[in-house]
Formats: C-alpha cells, sequence, structure tokens
C-alpha cells in the first residue's frame, strides 16, 4: 500500500501541501485544486507550476481527479453537492472535458482519472441504471483507446454512492478501462455499511482508495471526524486490505474540520490517524 493525500485538503498552494506530506515520507500527490484552480482548468502557465512544485519535491501523480460526470443526465444545471471548485458542466461537456483530463493523465504521467456517475435527482431505478450504463460506455472506449483507466468513485451525491451499486454498474459495463475508486466515508453517507459490506462487494474492482471518517449524529446526519475516530471500521478495512496485498494507493480526503482549526491542522490529524491505522 501507498499512502497518498487530495493535496488541497492540506492547502490550495501545492509547493506548501507538498512540503507538508515530505514531513510524513509521502511521495504521490493526487491533485485536484491547485492555486485556486480545478486541475482540469488550470491554464498552461498554472500547469507548468505544478510540474515545477512536484519536480522540486521528487513527487509523483497517482491520480487526476476530475468532476467528469458529476453532472445532470437531464441537461439540469444545478448541482446537488459538492463540486469543490469545478466549474458547472453539462452532459453535453463532459466528452471535451474527458479528452482534457486524458491530456492531463499523459502530462504527469498518471494512470488514473476520477470520475462520478451524476448527480442524484430521486432514486436509483432500473431506467436510470440503464441510462448510466449507456453513458459510460463511450468514455470507455475513448479511455481505453488512450491507454489510461477511468476510476469510478462511489460519492453519495451521485445515483452510485454505494460499494454494491458502484460495483454493480462496473461489472455491467464490463470495460478494462473502468475501475472503482473506493471511498468508505461515502458509503458510509449513502447509508451502506462499508466493511464488511460495501467493501465486499467494491474489492474485486477497486484500484484506488480515497480515506475519510465520520460519526453518525442521527439517523440522517453525519459529521467528518478525525481518521480511525469515526464509525467505519477502518482497522478491519486496512487489515482487509494487507490480506488481499493490495499495492494500490490509499489517498486521505480529511472533510473534516478541526474545532477552531485549518485546513492543515485538520488533514494531519487526520493523516496521523491513517498512518496508525497501518502501522
Amino acid at each position: 500500500m501507498r499512502l497518498s493525500v487530495i493535496t488541497d485538503e492540506i492547502a490550495q498552494d501545492l509547493s506548501y501541501a507538498l512540503a507538508v506530506m515530505s514531513e510524513y515520507g509521502l511521495q504521490e500527490a493526487e491533485l485536484r485544486n491547485v492555486y485556486g484552480k480545478y486541475i482540469v482548468d488550470a491554464d498552461e502557465d498554472l500547469l507548468r507550476r505544478v510540474e515545477q512544485d512536484l519536480a522540486a519535491g521528487g513527487f509523483t501523480v497517482p491520480c487526476i481527479d476530475t468532476p467528469l460526470y458529476k453532472c445532470d443526465l437531464a441537461g439540469l444545471a444545478a448541482a446537488t453537492g459538492a463540486t469543490h471548485n469545478a466549474q458547472e458542466r453539462t452532459l453535453d461537456d463532459q466528452i471535451p472535458l474527458l479528452e482534457r483530463s486524458i491530456a492531463l493523465c499523459k502530462r504527469f504521467n498518471a494512470p488514473y482519472i476520477r470520475i462520478f456517475a451524476f448527480w442524484r435527482r430521486g432514486p436509483l431505478t432500473d431506467e436510470i441504471e440503464d441510462r448510466i450504463a449507456q453513458e459510460l460506455v463511450r468514455p470507455c472506449q475513448i479511455a481505453e483507446a488512450a491507454g489510461v483507466t477511468l476510476l469510478l468513485e462511489n460519492e453519495h451525491a451521485c445515483y452510485l454512492g454505494s460499494g454494491v451499486e458502484t460495483a454493480r454498474m462496473i461489472a455491467r459495463v464490463n470495460s478494462p478501462a473502468l475501475k472503482m475508486l473506493w471511498d468508505p466515508g461515502n458509503a458510509l453517507h449513502a447509508g451502506e455499511l462499508p466493511f464488511p459490506t460495501g467493501w465486499e462487494a467494491a474489492r474485486s474492482y477497486t484500484e484506488h482508495i480515497h480515506i475519510k471518517d465520520a460519526r453518525r449524529l442521527s439517523e440522517d446526519k453525519l459529521a467528518w471526524t478525525v481518521v480511525g475516530e469515526g464509525d467505519i471500521d477502518y482497522k478491519g478495512q486496512i487489515a482487509a486490505l494487507k490480506a488481499s496485498n493490495y499495492s494500490g494507493v490509499i489517498a486521505l480526503e480529511t472533510h473534516y474540520k478541526a474545532p477552531g482549526g485549518d485546513s492543515e491542522t485538520s488533514s494531519r490529524a487526520c493523516l496521523e490517524g491513517m498512518i496508525q491505522l497501518c502501522r
């Protein structure tokens, strides 16, 4: 297992975020926002600055986090969940965004592009699953031809929020260019028991993992917390990963905000918790 962090969870200043990661011996930086811009919206000058920052610290990029298919199936403009500073795009904008994301993968020598399964506007019906499967065929073909892999993340604000739902879709599309980004925190928010239930469904398809933790406050309300202090059985999850010889990346996606603390303080607490779990 290799540990990483989504850098903007520490700071928008990439060079500073990388310096914090270096303190913990981490050398793989997952890119989403850099210097206040979503990586897919960065101009050439900013991309060169990112390259310089990464090279100066000897960092590699395991995954390009994109907002691909965090859009509406019916063409509506309003988001139903966190966009993390991404521009709102329509369904028609997704293939150009995919091509831009593939170019970034090539530029940063990253094997993976993170994608989603459309904003949730209601229950996941058979008809909606059919539509999602149809919409994923062409991007998978484009990704396969380009030699990159799409990672479908289970996201509670999108139609496929649980491990079970996401794994079912990946099996249905059955493309070598479509694998899973397993996020236990999102599974908990979707109402699934992340471990062992969600993981049992996800494990055959998982090639990348995001870690964040949450505590249930009520039946329909959760609060993000320090990794290892929430309701997710991360001890069991990490043990299962070790037992299966998982060799992919586990990337911290903090989300937790310490009382009176900033993003760096919150991320340090979660990173230390994640490292302790792995030890």
